[in-house]
Formats: C-alpha cells, sequence, structure tokens
C-alpha cells in the first residue's frame, strides 16, 4: 500500500480526533493532568505540517506550469 500525503493527513486528523476525546473524556471523569492535555498535539504537530503543505500544493503547480 503507497502511502500518499492526503492519506497520512486523514490519519492524523482521526488521530487528533481520538486524542481530543480522550481528553475530554478525561475532564469530565475529574482526572487533570497535564500530559493528557498535551496529548492532542502530537498529531497536531505534523497535522499542522501536512495541512499547510496541501494548501500550498494547488500553488506550487500553478508556479510550475507558468514558467
Amino acid at each position: 500500500m503507497s502511502w500518499n500525503i492526503r492519506q497520512i493527513h486523514r490519519w492524523l486528523s482521526m488521530a487528533f480526533t481520538a486524542m481530543v476525546i480522550v481528553n475530554i473524556t478525561a475532564l469530565i471523569m475529574g482526572s487533570q493532568q497535564q500530559w493528557i492535555g498535551l496529548l492532542a498535539l502530537v498529531p497536531l504537530l505534523p497535522l499542522l505540517a501536512t495541512g499547510l503543505y496541501l494548501f500550498a500544493l494547488p500553488y506550487l503547480k500553478r508556479e510550475r506550469v507558468t514558467s
């Protein structure tokens, strides 16, 4: 199975959603430990990088075509 950037971005978004659900569940249960809140940052940082790349991709392709 060949992974492209869009599939990686999709899986990262699912991991981020799961971490947010874990964080909300921990808050509801009263366990306010800081590492649980920071757990959502693990998939968020690569999600930001892949999202910015996917956002810039059409502009980068347009520059190659016109050059």
